[in-house]
C-alpha cells in the first residue's frame, strides 16, 4: 500500500496478517551460504544419466 493511505494498508494487514516486506529479493546480498558450491559441485557430479 503506498505511504498517503495508512488506513488502507492497516485493513490490508488486519485481513492478512501480515505487511509487505520493505525489500525484496532482488535487493538482497547475492552472497551464497556457506558450503553452497559444495552442494552444487556434489549435485552436477551425482545428475542420473537420464538428466543430462
Amino acid at each position: 500500500m503506498s505511504p498517503q493511505h495508512p488506513e488502507k494498508a492497516h485493513s490490508v494487514n488486519e485481513i492478512f496478517g501480515i505487511s509487505l516486506p520493505e525489500t525484496t529479493k532482488d535487493e538482497w546480498d547475492d552472497e551464497r551460504p556457506e558450503g553452497a558450491a559444495d552442494r552444487d559441485e556434489w549435485l552436477r557430479e551425482n545428475v542420473p544419466p537420464h538428466h543430462g
